[in-house]
């Protein structure tokens, strides 16, 4: 594995984890600009933003940024990635927005309540409280990043209309098999940077905040892990840094399915997407008390 995928915003608290500085997000582009696609559709499919003390001085003002990707699961449960709600200073609050383009959503909120964190964060999303997997972090084979953000059912429906991921039934991408793994359709999506660019200073990762999809292919299935092919000659799109916590759907049966939630990559974001599988046991013992399993 390699660079987590999560935004610049996060590097500051958690640099360990991530392992490139992303340019300042512009509202054009997010995922990886080939064969990707806006998602207005995609409603259930949301923005994990947070507000925090980046400096340690309570004199001066907090700071707030959308940090990963995540997805309903049910009226009040946000899926995201345990390494988006972990190592955070203490007074960290997390919020959930649905917005198609937060990062346009938070600079006019910004503009609107100039240094107060707290109010642009309420003009664009929702505040919940994070429940990260007790065993984060465990080993390579099943490192446990797996999070929920619980939400106020009633504010979420007050100010969006969504209907909440279908997540698999245990062991659905097993039973599928080799062959039926390379001829299912994969889609990840959310409100990533696009792929590295050279420029003067090295690689950059611009664009994220708004969300986005693009198509995937099966490349390999491991007992926690699904890693999903990005490459542009196959047709495909793909994740890149703040696409962590973010949706990787499978059409199963005819239906839109959550398999797997993105986690990590290749840097440059070209070529692999590392997905946390829901389908296994793991995944569903801890989504168990959050959420009714089919």
């Amino acid at each position: 594995m390699t660079a987590v995928r999560t935004t610049s915003a996060m590097t500051a608290v958690t640099a360990a984890a991530c392992a490139a500085v992303i340019a300042t997000a512009i509202p054009s582009a997010a995922i990886n600009s080939y064969n990707a696609a806006p998602a207005p559709e995609r409603t259930e499919v949301g923005a994990l933003v947070a507000t925090w003390d980046d400096d340690g001085n309570p004199a001066t003002p907090d700071r707030v940024d959308w940090v990963c990707s995540g997805t309903m699961i049910d009226a009040d449960t946000f899926l995201t990635a345990a390494h988006c709600t972990t190592d955070w200073p203490d007074n960290v609050r997390f919020h959930v927005s649905l917005d198609q383009d937060v990062q346009a959503g938070l600079d006019r909120a910004a503009a609107q309540h100039p240094g107060d964190p707290a109010a642009v964060a309420r003009s664009v999303a929702v505040e919940g409280t994070a429940h990260n997997h007790p065993g984060y972090p465990g080993p390579a084979s099943d490192t446990h990043d797996i999070s929920v953000i619980e939400v106020p059912a009633k504010a979420m429906k007050a100010r969006w209309s969504f209907t909440p991921a279908s997540l698999p039934k245990a062991g659905a991408l097993d039973a599928l098999g080799a062959q039926g793994l390379n001829s299912t359709s994969f889609l990840v999506a959310g409100y990533g940077t696009r792929e590295a660019e050279r420029g003067p200073g090295g690689h950059t990762h611009p664009g994220g905040g708004v969300r986005m999809k693009a198509p995937v292919t099966f490349n390999a299935l491991n007992e926690a892990w699904l890693r999903l092919g990005m490459t542009a000659p196959q047709g495909n799109g793909g994740a890149c840094y703040g696409d962590s916590g973010g949706p990787n759907f499978a059409t199963l049966g005819g239906r839109l399915t959550l398999v797997a939630t993105t986690i990590t990559g290749d840097t440059p974001c070209y070529a692999t997407n590392v997905t946390y599988r829901l389908d296994s046991t793991g995944a569903r013992s801890f989504l168990k008390p959050f959420v009714q399993l089919p």
